[in-house]
């Protein structure tokens, strides 16, 4: 017996020098190639990659090492306490989605009835991780999405995720570059403390999802998506709960639309089509169940894409929310969306939400083909909302019949500016709302419009502080129906004091 437990000790210890030796060795970094790993973009990698993540997780935590190279790869992995670290001149780059190599199936989740499928999942991804915490992915180096899905596929099967993390906390994603992430080039749900720093994106959907997270700071991205949204907080119902999406700063990022691959490479392409428009925006929305609050956009730019939108449709709050020094040029909707509504995809316990507590201020936007449109629905309204020291460029062109035309309440529909039609003024249209201050404001049209500058429907306690609107064809400035306590101060060359209805 004495001989059978000292040799159960001496086994224990010889595994213990072995770790620590192993540890040493690796002085907390794990070079793939070291596990089998070979970058040659021909033989598939990812298993030996995630042998050095177990590896790393095992010994307590390290650095995984992606050096140099194309690897091939199926679902990789993520542990706690592990860093992936892609070095200059790393790719990897996902294989065609089968089994063989080495992707994981969509996993069986809360629900999927409350959000679309790639919401619903995260395993199918190239990069994954769940109830993780204390993970990072850096490195100079590029995930490039080559073969993931754009969309669901009812397959065993369907990776369409170049990142995906779900229920995690204290995570780094930095200075990475993504190419045709798929779906999502990243999707984080449930994900506390994340901090997207200095990545690049060029990809055909989503470029970030945020989706039911709280301390996020994404600073210093550049995401180009011309068919889908750049950065896009959301707040579904993946956690089997409403969760808002809170404490986020968006600082100091460009989002566009340009073609697929031609801002990796410099040469920003444009689709010659003159009616598409790319998307490749900032939104909050459209899911949103569990709504968003306290959030912070600052100096970004916006080119060649979509503008700014904030949207509550499934009975969410959005609430205290900041918008400053944001630059726009050849904007394809409206450069400000607005929009409160009740589509409700959620339980049907749920009710209306709010919008209210906006402020957009120092806002320069040239060359925009849609009207500003600020709209909640009937017995609804958005509430206090500012807007000011903004410079606005339309391309105009509008006529004294669209000024006219009664604009869809869409209640139920889809939030997108572009689904209401052309708009009965050229420069901002307001319906169901209550507390508007729009400040040193000016509102142009590259070529001339027949429609009034501003339209008002349902609007109550709006103030108009040093607001101009040249205008060469006549038409008059503001228009009001069914609303009240309208109120200029040296504004639109009409006299101070209240507008009467």
């Amino acid at each position: 017996m004495r001989k059978k437990i000292y040799s159960i000790k001496l086994a224990a210890f010889i595994l213990m020098l072995s770790l620590q030796f192993a540890k040493a060795q690796n002085n907390g970094s794990y070079n793939v190639k070291q596990y089998g790993a070979i970058g040659d973009g021909k033989n598939l990698d990812s298993k030996a990659i995630n042998k050095a993540i177990d590896a790393a997780a095992n010994a307590g935590g390290g650095t995984v090492f992606i050096p140099a190279g194309n690897y091939l790869s199926g679902s990789i992995r993520l542990k706690s306490n592990v860093s992936l670290y892609i070095d200059q001149g790393a790719t990897i780059i996902a294989a065609p989605v089968t089994e063989a190599n080495d992707y994981d199936d969509e996993e069986n989740t809360i629900n999927t009835i409350y959000q679309d499928s790639g919401h619903s999942h995260f395993h199918n991804s190239l990069i994954w991780g769940e109830n993780l915490h204390d993970v990072s992915i850096l490195g100079q180096g590029t995930i490039w999405g080559k073969d993931l899905y754009h969309d669901y596929v009812k397959s065993k099967q369907s990776a369409n995720k170049a990142i995906a993390l779900y229920k995690c906390r204290n995570v780094n994603i930095s200075d990475i570059t993504i190419a045709h992430g798929g779906w999502f080039g990243i999707l984080a749900t449930g994900v506390d403390n994340l901090t997207i720093n200095n990545i690049k994106e060029d990809t055909n959907r989503d470029g970030m999802d945020i989706d039911c997270c709280r301390n996020v700071h994404v600073s210093n991205c550049s995401v180009n998506s011309p068919n889908d949204d750049g950065i896009c907080l959301k707040s579904t119902f993946a956690l089997g709960f409403a969760r808002a999406t809170e404490n986020v700063t968006i600082t100091n990022c460009i989002v566009s639309g340009f073609n697929e691959g031609s801002f990796l490479d410099g040469t920003y392409q444009r689709n010659p089509d003159p009616n598409f428009e790319p998307t490749g925006r900032i939104k909050l929305g459209t899911e949103s169940n569990g709504g968003f609050k306290n959030i912070t956009i600052s100096n970004c730019t916006f080119n060649y894409c979509r503008g700014l939108a904030l949207e509550t449709v499934d009975g969410g709050l959005l609430e205290d929310v900041t918008i400053t020094n944001i630059t726009m040029r050849d904007i394809a909707n409206a450069p400000i969306f607005l929009r409160l509504a009740s589509r409700m995809r959620g339980p049907d316990t749920a009710k209306i939400g709010e919008l209210r507590r906006v402020i957009i201020s120092n806002i320069v936007a040239y060359n925009v083909r849609h009207t500003i449109l600020i709209s909640g629905i009937k017995d609804h309204n958005i509430k206090d909302i500012e807007i000011k020291n903004a410079k606005f460029y339309f391309k105009g062109n509008g006529t004294a019949e669209q000024a006219k035309r009664e604009v869809p309440e869409l209640e139920k529909g889809y939030p997108e500016p572009g689904s209401f039609g052309i708009l009965p003024a050229y420069g901002i249209y307001a319906r169901h709302v209550d507390g508007l201050k729009l400040e040193d404001i000016e509102l142009h049209v590259i070529n001339n419009d027949a429609r009034p500058a501003i339209s008002f429907d349902d609007v109550n306690s709006a103030g108009l502080l040093f607001v101009k609107a040249p205008n060469s064809t006549g038409a008059s400035p503001i228009v009001q129906t069914n609303s009240s306590g309208i109120t200029l101060f040296q504004s639109l060359n009409l006299p101070d004091g209240k507008l009467n209805p």
